[in-house]
């Protein structure tokens, strides 16, 4: 039975993908991954290049299928839903911010906030609304009208974080997004995000190498020969 603040959870996840040789066995990826993850919570996800973290986080959000086990989120089984479903969820649901901005160049701060809003069905008006709401409290009240290319690299992740709340998501999916910052831009990107975390009451599954980074949330796991390890 789901308990009433279970945004996730993966049970005996499985995943492999096709040999890189003609003939040759599927390499495995992951196996019998179990995870919960709550609301206004947060859990690290750490582990050496190449070990299935992305995936992991990919089928944590519907963008790939596993060939083995559940993912449940908010109670619902993503492993059993349409891409047409799968989609409107993402949309409405989740928010990502990755280690590159991804912000879109020709338009404004305000713009790229506003967006995601917009194609879930938000008026226009009332998005931008949000929008400026948003990079208010991140501290880009001054640069609403500036477009990505006149932005720092921090001012352009705190951009990413706005978007990505700008649908009240349940949940943040964040893969090494101070991975491309100096020291300085990513402590105030950790704090951003552990502030949102806390009063958005979002969960949020972060990929990192950054050990103290990784200290920081509630629960840290070690993806390590398949599996995960308990760190804290």
């Amino acid at each position: 039975m789901m308990k009433s603040n279970e945004v996730l959870s993966l049970q005996g996840v499985g995943k492999s993908f096709p040999a890189t040789a003609r003939g040759g066995e599927p390499i495995e990826i992951l196996d019998s991954i179990n995870l919960s993850l709550f609301s206004a919570t947060s859990v690290a996800i750490t582990g050496k290049s190449g070990s299935g973290k992305s995936t992991m986080l990919q089928i944590s959000a519907g963008l790939l299928s596993p060939q083995r086990g559940k993912v449940l989120f908010s109670g619902q089984d993503l492993t059993a839903l349409g891409d047409d479903k799968l989609s409107t969820i993402r949309s409405r649901s989740m928010g990502f911010i990755f280690q590159s901005s991804l912000l879109l160049d020709d338009f404004t701060a305000l713009e790229n906030v506003a967006v995601p809003a917009m194609i879930a069905g938000i008026p226009q008006r009332v998005a931008k609304k949000r929008a400026k709401k948003l990079l208010e409290s991140v501290g880009l009240g001054d640069r609403l009208d500036h477009k990505s290319d006149q932005l720092s690299g921090g001012e352009r992740q705190r951009v990413a974080i706005a978007r990505a709340l700008v649908n009240d998501p349940l949940i943040l999916f964040a893969d090494e997004p101070t991975g491309s910052l100096d020291e300085r831009n990513a402590e105030l990107i950790e704090n951003m995000l552990f502030a949102m975390v806390a009063e958005k009451e979002v969960a949020l599954m972060l990929i990192t190498h950054n050990k103290a980074f990784a200290l920081r949330c509630d629960r840290v796991y070690n993806l390590h020969n398949r599996s995960l390890e308990v760190v804290q």
